[in-house]
């Protein structure tokens, strides 16, 4: 048999054995309303356009229009069926039983470009892996290990790539910056040509990772498995290089994260292996730069756009520095008292969140809003549905930062870091390095946007599609 009809007759088994098991599962008398879509598509490319045409929302507003519900629907994404919950009651319900009755998934996509690591573990494993990285992502770190690092590399990424320029792409340049900071901070690389080309094989991952996981030449998927591997080839490289210099003395256990997990064990003496260490820095590396830079660069377009709000947050911005000594560095009580930056950019995230919602799997049949969810179901909540929501955000898509004074907003309703046991370890360390980044910025410029009504797109990360492109206007002092 020619090789190319025997692998058509493979394609076209595994293809029927699929559709077979999809429509021919344990059958349930009250499921969700809505649509399973096409076999083993189901509704995955119109998920994935929806948020790369800027309207993310879009398909899920569709779908609760048809189906009647506004709590949840069912669909099929990523080859799987899935229950899409809304709203807050639908984020309450998920964080509330993560373990008991879901535990985090992801689609095969993340699985297999990121590995057994944080991101992907569920119960006592993701527990400990979180206990392990955690000490490294308090604020006593902060305040110990990160914040003058943070200042001095901000500072020294103005005077590289800003001053003296006229104009330049925001989303491209800011993620040089948040992209050096992680490496400096997690792993201590600071040879900027080494620096630069992780950063290049990220900027294939990224767009790799919410994808349909064809490993085929010319997909997306294709290449960013490939860079994947070159960037766990360098990380295993930098561990070997540390070991060495931990057993010599020439590096310290606490100089940054990589030897913190290299020398640390839990009460039973158990270590990460080498693969798991590599994991867990490649998917923080990810989420430690990433997210950042499409925050940053939207916060910059929305001051761009609304003069009286960047006139508040400079004004803030000038009271801390005029409290400082000349030359003397941001400490993190000076980070407390930016308020009202910190709402502008809560707002940002509110109408642009960096990461457009998650999944869990449902670990044993459970009914919710009166419909039956059957187990080994994934389930999704949205961070953009939910943000958009009339009832809790009135005026929704107007800028307005008040709605973060005070109290803020209601629980689950405000949910760009996740809730739960599995909120975003992260999330202290993104507001340091955009408040740090902000004070640095306001205080040298203001600029203008060369496309005042550039579009946003989520692929996967919201960013304006041209880069958000300005001119700078530097301060006369």
């Amino acid at each position: 048999m020619e090789p190319i009809l025997l692998i058509a007759l493979l394609v076209t088994l595994l293809c029927i054995c699929v559709t077979l098991k999809f429509f021919h599962a344990k059958k349930y008398s009250n499921l969700p309303p809505g649509s399973l879509g096409w076999p083993i598509l189901g509704e995955s490319l119109e998920f994935l356009s929806a948020g790369r045409e800027g309207d993310p929302v879009r398909f899920i507003q569709e779908r609760v229009l048809k189906c009647g519900s506004d709590q949840v629907f069912k669909t099929s994404m990523m080859g799987e069926k899935m229950a899409v919950f809304c709203g807050p009651a639908g984020n309450k319900f998920l964080f509330g039983n993560e373990n008991k009755l879901v535990k985090v998934w992801w689609p095969a996509s993340v699985r297999k470009l990121f590995g057994r690591c944080l991101l992907t573990s569920a119960a006592e494993e993701a527990k400990w892996m979180r206990k392990m990285l955690s000490s490294f992502l308090s604020p006593d770190a902060f305040t110990r290990l990160y914040i003058t690092t943070m200042e001095l590399v901000t500072q020294a990424h103005f005077q590289t790539h800003w001053q003296g320029k006229e104009e330049l792409k925001v989303y491209q340049t800011v993620k040089l910056y948040t992209f050096e900071l992680a490496c400096r901070l997690f792993v201590s690389l600071e040879d900027p040509k080494h620096i630069a080309k992780l950063a290049t094989q990220f900027n294939i991952l990224l767009k790799g990772i919410i994808e349909i996981p064809l490993n085929i030449p010319g997909t997306r998927f294709y290449r960013a498995m490939r860079a994947a591997a070159a960037i766990r080839k360098e990380l295993f490289a930098i561990i070997k290089e540390r070991r060495v210099a931990l057993n010599e003395k020439t590096a310290l256990p606490s100089q940054d994260l990589l030897s913190h997990l290299l020398v640390s064990s839990d009460e039973n003496g158990k270590f990460l292996t080498d693969a798991e260490i590599v994991n867990n820095i490649l998917v923080l590396l990810f989420a430690g730069h990433d997210t950042s830079s499409a925050t940053i660069t939207l916060l910059m377009k929305k001051l761009g756009e609304l003069p009286h709000v960047y006139d508040k947050v400079l004004e803030e911005q000038m009271d801390i520095a005029a409290s400082k000594e000349a030359g003397e560095l941001l400490q993190w009580e000076d980070i407390q008292k930016m308020k009202y930056s910190w709402c502008v950019v809560s707002e940002v995230m509110r109408l642009h969140p960096p990461v457009l919602g998650a999944f869990r799997e449902a670990l044993v049949d459970f009914t919710y809003a009166g419909y039956t969810i059957p187990k080994g179901w994934k389930l999704y909540w949205s961070t953009v549905w939910t943000h958009n929501d009339q009832n809790f955000f009135p005026n929704t898509e107007n800028f307005d930062s008040s709605r973060f004074e005070g109290a803020g907003p209601t629980p689950f309703t405000y949910v760009p870091f996740g809730g739960g046991p599995r909120m975003c370890l992260g999330k202290e360390f993104a507001r340091l390095e955009i408040l740090v980044f902000l004070h640095n910025l306001v205080k040298r410029f203001k600029w203008d946007l060369h496309i005042p009504d550039e579009k946003i797109e989520y692929d996967p990360m919201s960013t304006p599609v041209k880069g958000l492109p300005i001119r700078l206007r530097p301060h006369k002092h």
